[in-house]
């Protein structure tokens, strides 16, 4: 799916036309859209649905997402919690965009209440993996003061040369030679770094409210409505002059604006009506209402339409107000929609976006995308979950958050009144189905079954009973058994604690030799895959491939394009020593079990990571720079770097998931917080669904 972010460098750049105008261009091309506003802006005085989504559904016929209110994200960003708000919002995308062939996401405008639009919108664009369309006006014929804009706002998306951000439509053009112009002032433009996707020229009638709008906008006193539903204004002529200079400004479209007490202009401005001259209107201010004499000479104006409406500014505040009138498009004025959605397509470059939604695309997986897919995929496995530690407060919190959010169906193994007493010190709502099981009450049924798996290790029953005491024990039971799905420890317990049970109990995957870890790192822009961070301390080349294919392997199952890295301290044949043969060896067995993997080593860490440095040093890698898995060559290597990544990026780590076992068990760190826990149980969720 093509997700095009549409972001406007400015205020009044006409960002929701574009809008209309690139979906209908892409509907035109026979392509199934979908539109998102994440965040509503509502202009002063309005109290209706917010303007984008409501002008895209009754144009369109379709249903985009509810957008966030301002004051709720505002909130979000006043506590420091952008993540939450970025994970809300794709959860709202994804919504919208099942089925869809194309997605267009409006941002949001800078006004000097919202300074941080721009900030904002580059977030959601790489938090959505879009590509960004800026939107923008010239101000006053000002070509560079455009195209220094331009390049702020292509620095805000990573720059111009960045391929997510596409190219530029500029709207509202009086001069058909300002795209030449800002060629030479900006020459990402001249490069083909950015691309000129539209220009759309300035059309007065299409900015032309109706009169009803008017007089709404103004609150002015409606004396006759008469064709105010389709009379429009283009113009304003303030008539403070002798009637001879003004009889030439009666023209198609123009707001008439007098004093009350003007009769001659009154009768001047409804003698041109009568004579076929579709006024916008009459508009008379400082509050002097017209002679009734006057109005009933005047009726044949008004049985032709002429509306007329009264204001109690005098003339000169009347024509500021008129001036600093809200031009956006009302919901209901299809007409004026129709026309601008139809125009500023006409204007934009349809086959070149129609093509770039056809071409495959490989998207990268945001953290908040990640996250979103992640909990919806585990509340589709709708798996049971055992927590070994049932009575430990942050799994307890966990569980709770799982249940109520439909992620995983927790089982807790503890004693209720502990659970409860521990609930209520900590301030946590126990949810209705949140299922307690006491170790006591169940453990002798686990005794004959452990006794059978494990009676070729000299196992008897009290020995079992002495084992089922320790509840992971108890817990990898049940899962061996099929009694739950998944089991998620490690909050009190070690890793080695977690892992033996599992290898004794559930044993590894008919296809694997050993049990190994992945953490998902979570960083601005993408999802990376690193392995082995946390069980298999010096694992030999035959370990190593498997660790690389196994990993390869859950990466692909969470969306991430597995490309492999198997990392060195020096790169491709340039390095000598036991450790880089070591890499070598496993990078070749592991080609040879998997041919069609992507897969390069040795790689040293920025050669995988930074494309530059991928194509100095590796330029005929099909992984160097472009790594979306890292396999690191022993445990103290990966542990460190995934804490110091984590630490130093303050990026988010999901995992250690385990992974070569035959039904999921996985570790959390002795540190993990309450969301880290969460993750976890999904991913086991999820992990119980694919095997």
């Amino acid at each position: 799916m093509q997700i095009y972010f549409i972001a406007p460098t400015g205020f009044g750049v006409g960002l929701t036309s574009t809008s209309l105008g690139l979906l209908r261009a892409l509907e035109q091309g026979g392509l199934k859209i979908g539109f998102c506003k994440p965040i509503a802006q509502h202009h002063p005085g309005d109290t209706g649905p917010e303007q984008s989504s409501e002008l895209i559904t009754r144009t369109f016929s379709i249903e985009p997402p509810a957008p966030m209110p301002l004051e709720q994200t505002e909130k979000y960003l006043g506590d420091g919690q952008l993540d939450d708000l970025l994970e809300q919002i794709v959860q709202r995308f994804h919504q919208a965009a099942e089925g869809k062939d194309v997605m267009v996401v409006e941002g949001m405008v800078p006004t000097r209440t919202v300074s941080y639009a721009a900030r904002l919108n580059a977030a959601l664009a790489s938090s959505l993996g879009a590509d960004v369309i800026l939107v923008a006006a010239p101000e006053d014929g000002n070509v560079s003061a455009l195209a220094d804009s331009l390049e702020i706002h292509c620095r805000q998306f990573g720059g111009s040369r960045n391929d997510k951000v596409l190219g530029v439509v500029l709207n509202k053009v009086h001069d058909d030679s300002l795209p030449e112009q800002l060629k030479q002032q900006f020459p990402a433009l001249e490069k083909g770094d950015l691309r000129l996707l539209g220009c759309v020229p300035w059309q007065e009638e299409l900015n032309a409210p109706r009169t009803r709008d008017v007089a709404k906008l103004l609150g002015a006193n409606v004396l006759h409505a008469g064709d105010d539903e389709h009379r429009r204004m283009e113009k304003i002529v303030l008539c403070a002059r002798a009637l001879p200079n003004t009889v030439e400004l009666f023209q198609p479209r123009v707001l008439v604006v007098t004093p009350g007490d003007r009769d001659d202009i009154i009768v001047a401005a409804s003698l041109a009506a009568s004579n076929g001259v579709p006024l916008a209107g009459l508009l008379l201010c400082t509050g002097f209402q017209p002679d009734p004499r006057v109005m009933r000479l005047c009726q044949s104006a008004l049985d032709a339409g002429l509306p007329v409406m009264t204001v109690d500014t005098g003339s000169y505040e009347t024509a500021t107000n008129l001036n600093r009138m809200n031009r956006e498009i009302p919901v209901d004025d299809s007409e004026r929609v129709e026309k601008v959605t139809n125009f500023v397509a006409s204007h934009l470059d349809h086959e070149w976006l129609r093509e770039r939604c056809g071409s495959p695309r490989e998207l990268t997986l945001s953290p908040p995308a990640f996250r979103y897919r992640m909990v919806q995929r585990a509340r589709e496995a709708n798996k049971r979950i055992v927590l070994p530690e049932g009575s430990e407060p942050r799994t307890i919190e966990a569980a709770a958050i799982c249940q109520e959010r439909g992620i995983a169906r927790c089982v807790l193994l503890a004693k209720r009144e502990a659970v409860e007493s521990v609930a209520r010190t900590q301030g946590i709502t126990l949810p209705e189905g949140l299922e307690i099981l006491d170790p006591d009450s169940i453990r002798e049924q686990y005794v004959e079954p452990m006794v059978e798996l494990r009676r070729n290790k000299g196992l008897n029953a009290p020995m079992a009973r002495a084992q089922l005491e320790d509840t992971v024990v108890l817990g990898t039971m049940m899962l061996a058994l099929d009694e739950v799905d998944g089991l998620v420890s490690g909050a009190i317990n070690t890793t080695a604690n977690t892992i033996r049970p599992a290898l004794q109990l559930i044993k590894t995957a008919p296809e694997y030799n050993l049990v190994s870890s992945i953490f998902f790192m979570l960083l601005p822009e993408q999802v990376l895959v690193y392995g082995d961070c946390a069980v298999n301390p010096d694992p030999d080349a035959e370990q190593l491939a498997e660790i690389a294919r196994q990993s390869a392997a859950s990466a692909k199952a969470f969306g991430i394009t597995p490309r492999v890295a198997m990392l060195s301290y020096s790169t491709g044949d340039s390095g000598t020593g036991n450790d880089v043969v070591k890499v070598r060896d496993a990078t070749r067995l592991a080609r040879e079990a998997n041919p069609d993997l992507l897969l390069d080593g040795p790689l040293q860490y920025d050669a995988a990571a930074i494309d530059s440095v991928g194509k100095a040093k590796a330029p005929d890698s099909p992984v160097a720079g472009r790594a979306t898995v890292f396999i690191f060559p022993d445990l103290n290597t990966g542990n460190t770097t995934y804490k110091a990544v984590q630490r130093s990026a303050n990026c988010i780590s999901v995992g250690p998931m385990l992974q070569g076992l035959r039904k999921p068990v996985n570790d959390l760190s002795r540190g993990a917080l309450v969301d880290d826990i969460v993750y976890t149980i999904a991913l086991t969720a999820i992990q119980a669904a694919d095997l």
